[in-house]
């Protein structure tokens, strides 16, 4: 379906961006990868994706943080490849802690990495994608793009400011055929949720499945962690010609949680 396209996936290293950007693959798509990890897992990824597909993959070590280097990630895989067609602004990052106690810093970098990196992105993407009449942004928020927790202020502030953000895009392009949309997940076992559980063992003395289950007992009614393969299918979707009326919307993918 999306043979001969181009996507950039940020944070596509691991966890929900990697499974996003392998399915974007075998669907054909040429591939633009960036975020943090050892050479060696990088190289092992990179052939992995090539093995899945003829599909073309490209890496980048752009840090979201700085505007400049967003505005490089996006016009270096124009130039490599030709085009941008997908941009999945999936790169976040967590810091917990109760507002008095949370540091300045940690606000601008959650701030900088999950909602200003995804405005510089589309902001330079939006021209190619308009020369060319077609595109797809897809904004990874969360549940808590929709609900909030405690001790995550700059966390629920940024995706907050990302479901707007989509909103607003899609407005923009809303006559074109372009469409900006957010996937708002649950609780998915990735690193960052693997740390916060490693944190719950070391604390309350737990062990690591009953910690889990103590997790997902707290926000997530299905019990079960929603999965990357589950969120990629629902990133292909958006991708698709079935999907074009899909537009400025907030997806829940979340086990109920946001039911309640």
């Amino acid at each position: 379906m999306l043979r001969g396209r181009t996507a950039i996936v940020t944070g596509s290293t691991s966890g929900i961006g990697r499974g996003i950007a392998e399915a974007l693959a075998r669907d054909g798509c040429n591939v633009v990868l960036n975020g943090m990890h050892s050479p060696e897992s990088l190289r092992q990824q990179i052939q992995h994706l090539e093995s899945q597909s003829s599909a073309g993959v490209l890496y980048h070590n752009a840090d979201l943080s700085d505007a400049e280097h967003c505005e490089a990630l996006v016009r270096d895989a124009q130039q490599h490849f030709g085009s941008v067609d997908i941009l999945v602004n999936n790169a976040g990052i967590q810091h917990v802690a109760p507002i008095e106690q949370f540091a300045p810093e940690q606000w601008n970098r959650i701030l900088a990495v999950n909602l200003s990196a995804a405005f510089h992105t589309v902001r330079i993407a939006l021209p190619f994608m308009r020369q060319q009449g077609w595109g797809r942004i897809i904004n990874i928020a969360s549940v808590h793009g929709l609900v909030a927790s405690i001790h995550k202020a700059a966390y629920v502030t940024a995706k907050h400011g990302l479901v707007g953000l989509t909103k607003v895009i899609a407005l923009e392009v809303a006559t074109e055929n372009i469409t900006c949309n957010a996937i708002c997940p649950g609780f998915v076992l990735t690193p960052l949720i693997e740390h916060q559980l490693l944190t719950r063992v070391t604390e309350g003395a737990v062990d690591l499945e009953e910690a889990r289950s103590e997790l997902l007992k707290e926000k997530q009614p299905s019990g079960q962690f929603v999965t990357t393969e589950q969120i990629a299918a629902l990133t292909l979707f958006l991708c698709g010609e079935q999907s074009a009326s899909i537009n400025g919307a907030a997806l829940p993918i979340d086990g109920g949680w946001t039911a309640q």
